[in-house]
């Protein structure tokens, strides 16, 4: 059974959509916190990183004079890995923005006043323009209110009220991070305090930071320690997940393999077992099915062995009678006698194929495997087997596989004799090659094939698809048993297959010597 949906695959698929919720339920926990979108970014923790930077960098720029304050911003963006700009109030116009993309001079440029309403709040938290009847006034840079100068000295003057610490009506705290294409880059804005070495006061002021990379972005926040931090999460949970898949997925493996090889007849095959969970005792269970399958088959295999050697004296015996009364039989009898020294042959080839199905089953474990040429041992069989020269070989010189040569020999023999048997009159072709380290040897006719659902069962003892169940063709259903137990004996294994449109392949896999 081809498996679609491995194990591990599944278990992995597991881990990783636990790993998924886990880090929904944290885009969560920091949606609720601070909403959605870039300036999601500067909410909590992060935005009050981002801003003792932006007052460190407005501090520095404090101290120096006006013609230096550029190269005091420069060297610190270098420092942070990011590009400053400062914009003081009394400084700022449309102009000194010009060279902006457009989403970031949206932020930041002046907007006309609509009139008969409110006046709208510059980048500074300045009030621009206003309605007739309204009361002009500005807040400095942390949003406090502040009185109208022209209101001074005036009964009950009237504070001016504005909306605190709001930037062009978005953002919170005066911050905001847009994100562009052209360039690509990631801007943030900032207030900060700046105090006039002219006027010796505090200036409304803007610090503008141009980062080119989200990787820079979160170092600007501080926030890159979170990312390594989820990612050391995920490959700490993983390593910690991995040995027990990888135990479970070998185990299971492991006894896959040796159920197949069981499943071929190589009741010796034995499952390792390390653990006492449920899989071991699993592999327990098979090694003693192994041992109980092995133990039945040696005992049916010597059985036949033992029969079959009994028979073969009064076969041989029998045999010898019925060609002597075939010599001496009045000529009325000699048909019926011929008859039944057909069967007597019939008796003698069964005996023969048990006592060498007896054997290839009887061989024992450890077999002395060496470097056999295939090309010569072909060419043994084929003088043998094929006097009138229908097999055609095709196999390079020198190759050799690790095998043992009288089983090997024994398994091309059967594997010829079956396709000449059943080939009809097609050509039959015995091909050999080397792919890796195995040696593949073919075997192969144009005959009519074998049922497909009998495909599995070839190489059964006794077993012979319905096409084969004629007089004509005999065989008992020894012949490709004998191949898979000789086969088997030298560590290889046979396949069998239907070729298209027709034919039978037979396939020989042995370890290249």
């Amino acid at each position: 059974m081809k498996v679609s949906y491995p194990l591990s695959l599944k278990i992995s698929g597991w881990l990783l959509l636990n790993l998924l919720l886990l880090a929904a339920a944290a885009l969560a926990f920091f949606v609720v916190q601070g909403g959605l979108g870039w300036n999601a970014l500067l909410a909590g923790p992060a935005g009050e990183r981002a801003q003792a930077t932006a007052n460190v960098v407005a501090g520095e720029a404090t101290a120096a004079t006006k013609p230096a304050r550029d190269a005091v911003l420069a060297r610190l963006g270098a420092a942070y890995g990011a590009q400053f700009r400062l914009f003081r109030v009394d400084e700022f116009s449309a102009a000194s923005v010009a060279d902006l993309p457009a989403p970031v001079r949206e932020k930041l440029e002046f907007r006309p006043p609509r009139l008969g309403g409110p006046g709208d709040f510059g980048p500074f938290g300045e009030r621009r323009g206003g309605g007739p009847g309204e009361r002009g006034g500005k807040r400095d840079w942390s949003g406090h209110e502040r009185r109208d100068p022209g209101m001074e000295g005036r009964e009950n003057p009237e504070p001016v009220r504005v909306e605190p610490k709001r930037l062009n009506n978005e953002g919170d705290h005066g911050r905001f991070i847009v994100r562009t294409s052209s360039p690509a880059a990631y801007w943030i804005g900032l207030r900060v305090p700046l105090v006039s070495a002219e006027r010796g006061r505090l200036v409304p002021t803007l610090l503008l930071i141009r980062v080119d990379s989200f990787w820079g972005l979160l170092r600007l926040l501080d926030l890159q320690s979170w990312l390594l931090a989820g990612t050391g999460v995920l490959a700490l949970s993983v390593l910690f997940w991995a040995p027990l898949v990888r135990g479970i997925t070998k185990a299971l493996s492991q006894l896959t393999n040796a159920t197949e090889r069981i499943a071929d007849g190589r009741f010796d095959t034995r499952v390792p077992v390390h653990s006492r969970d449920e899989i071991g005792q699993l592999g327990e269970s098979v090694n003693r099915m192994a041992a109980r399958l092995d133990a039945h088959m040696t005992g049916q295999k010597r059985f036949l062995g033992d029969v079959a050697h009994e028979l073969c004296s009064p076969l041989a015996r029998l045999q010898m009678a019925t060609g002597i009364l075939g010599e001496r039989a009045p000529e009325g009898l000699r048909d019926t006698v011929e008859d039944v020294r057909e069967e007597v042959q019939q008796m003698s080839t069964l005996v023969n194929e048990l006592l060498v199905f007896a054997k290839a089953g009887m061989q024992p474990r450890a077999i002395a495997l060496n470097g056999v040429e295939i090309g010569a041992l072909a060419q043994q069989v084929l003088t043998r087997e094929d006097p009138t020269r229908r097999v055609t070989t095709t196999v390079p010189p020198g190759l050799l596989a690790r095998a043992d040569a009288e089983l090997l020999a024994r398994a091309l023999a059967n594997l010829v004799r079956n396709a000449l048997r059943y080939g009809e009159t097609g050509p039959i072709a015995l091909t050999a090659t080397r792919e890796s380290d195995r040696v593949i040897i073919r075997v192969e006719d144009e005959g009519p094939g074998v049922p497909p659902e009998a495909l599995d069962r070839l190489g059964e003892p006794f077993f012979r698809p319905e096409l084969a169940r004629t007089r004509e063709l005999g065989g008992v259903g020894l012949g490709l048993s004998i191949v898979r137990h000789s086969i088997s004996a030298c560590g290889g294994e046979v396949r069998f297959t239907n070729r298209a449109p027709r034919g039978f392949r037979a396939e020989i896999r042995l370890a290249a010597a």
